[in-house]
């Protein structure tokens, strides 16, 4: 007998549908799966003969064929569990229903449970063009699944409880889809804590006002990491879309709470600095996110830079150009958005104080420049602003006015975003840090004084034409936040300052 069960299957961010067919004819026992499935596909039908037994019902004595197709795309994962056992029940007419709007997925275990499973909310948008379907997955990813608009989601602890449904004797309650937040979550770090350091604080409001990267240099202690740490509470909050693509990344990775889904503040990640390569960028067969992916939307925070691996910082170059990186494997080619705020932090030397006007460096000249060589002159090219973070002196520290607050900040960042946000309308950004070359020209209308200091400084500084680009976006982020039309010369001047850092320590 033949039966036709549909499911999901995932490749990156995109879903796809799986048809899972099961023919049993007569014959010498055996069970096979077809369909290119991987290692975990083909021992599930361990699972799914143990699952079957131990749910009151008859496992056939027969020659079981299982097709997965498409047949030409390689499936993994426990995800099949479920359909298959579907398949072969409806197949030995030990059920009878109408599948052809309904889907499944779900891992069994051997007493016949649902074990929750990955890239669950992708699958459920996929099918949100088929107004009215059913999907059938453990209770744990219900909550999760029902983010899909327009879809029945039907969340079962077990086998029993599904087929129960299927028969009409306990239907199950689909799952109510969750509400999102039209409030910001405030972090529990605020920028009140933050001493002194008036011009890093500064910095930092103009990077998360244009979405820049920023590189922090200075002395241990002198407060790089705390800042950093700062910088999600004056984020503006996640867009729904915004949320829903961050969730989907989150979710193929298993890291969704099975609560609370859906990624309601913007991400904030924060690898060690002995991360590999394949952890920042993703890998695997079938490669899965890495840092800089779960990192999209939201901040990535590199702390003492230069103990990253020269090829872990170099892989850093095409995505933050790009906005999304594109990992290769024998199995796969897939590409993950990563537009991301790169927030890096270093010291000047290997003891912390070259520069300084207080403490005596007792690094080599050759140890400073062996040190701070190890930023390639590419990659530091594409940090937006570069910024000075000194030591804070005792009466900062020892006052007791406290700095301002995160609100406060947050509202002028805000602010300025939706300036930016009305701007590039349409144009699939929202921010400085994205617009072209010749959109952001067009958006800096500069005054005669501001065009003159520009030249000057591209002459003087020898800046490159990504620089004099990235020079452009800040200004133009800068009187944002002034709510101005036109780019000044106060503007140019502070944004050129954000770029002169380099030749103080990078000289090559």
């Amino acid at each position: 007998m033949y039966a036709k069960v549909n499911s999901l299957g995932i490749i990156g961010l995109d879903a796809y549908k799986v048809e899972v067919e099961a023919d049993t004819s007569s014959g010498l026992p055996a069970f096979d799966i077809v369909g290119l499935p991987d290692t975990a596909v083909s021992e599930s039908k361990n699972r799914v003969r143990a699952a079957i037994k131990n749910s009151g019902y008859k496992f056939p004595v027969s020659r079981i064929t299982v097709n997965l197709a498409p047949a030409d795309v390689r499936k993994s994962g426990s995800v099949y569990d479920l359909p298959i056992l579907i398949a072969i029940l409806l197949a030995t007419k030990q059920i009878s229903y109408d599948f052809r709007n309904s889907y499944f997925i779900g891992e069994l275990s051997l007493e016949g449970k649902l074990r929750p499973i990955n890239g669950v909310l992708p699958m459920a948008i996929s099918i949100e063009q088929n107004k009215n379907s059913n999907l059938f997955l453990p209770i744990d990813n219900s909550s999760e699944a029902s983010v899909a608009k327009g879809i029945n989601v039907f969340g079962a602890s077990s086998v029993s409880s599904i087929i129960s449904h299927l028969k009409g004797e306990e239907p199950i309650v689909p799952m109510t889809p969750p509400e999102f937040p039209s409030f910001y979550i405030d972090n529990v770090l605020d920028f009140s804590d933050v001493r002194g350091q008036t011009v890093p604080r500064r910095a930092v409001e103009i990077a998360v006002a244009g979405g820049h990267n920023i590189l922090m240099i200075g002395p241990p202690g002198s407060g790089k990491s705390m800042i950093a740490k700062r910088i999600p509470s004056i984020m503006p909050p996640l867009l729904y879309e915004e949320s829903l693509e961050t969730t989907k990344i989150y979710s193929i990775a298993g890291l969704v709470d099975r609560k609370n889904p859906l990624i309601t503040a913007r991400p904030f990640r924060s690898p060690h600095h002995t991360v590999s390569p394949a952890g920042l960028t993703g890998g695997g067969s079938i490669p899965k996110p890495g840092e800089i992916s779960l990192s999209h939307n939201g901040v990535l925070f590199l702390d003492e830079l230069p103990e990253f691996s020269r090829t872990s910082m170099e892989v850093l170059r095409q995505p933050l150009e790009d906005g999304k990186i594109t990992i290769s494997r024998a199995a796969a080619s897939l590409t993950y958005p990563c537009s991301l705020m790169l927030v890096a932090a270093m010291n000047p030397c290997p003891c912390g104080n070259f520069g300084s006007k207080t403490k005596v460096c007792s690094c080599s000249n050759l140890a400073v420049e062996k040190y701070l060589s190890r930023i390639s002159g590419p990659l530091l090219d594409r940090i937006d602003m570069h910024v000075e973070v000194p030591a804070v002196d005792y009466k900062s520290l020892s006052s007791e006015l406290k700095s301002e607050s995160s609100s406060a900040i947050r509202e002028r960042v805000v602010k300025a975003r939706n300036i930016q946000k009305s701007r590039y309308r349409g144009k699939g950004y929202f921010c400085n840090k994205d617009a072209s070359p010749s959109v952001i020209k067009s958006a800096c209308r500069m005054s005669a004084e501001a065009e003159n200091m520009l030249k000057r400084a591209f002459e003087r500084l020898s800046l490159s034409a990504r620089a004099y680009t990235k020079v452009l976006r800040i200004s133009r982020t800068i009187a944002d936040l002034e709510g101005s039309e036109s780019v000044e010369k106060s503007h140019i001047a502070e944004a050129i300052s954000f770029r002169t850092l380099d030749r103080k320590y990078f000289v090559r």
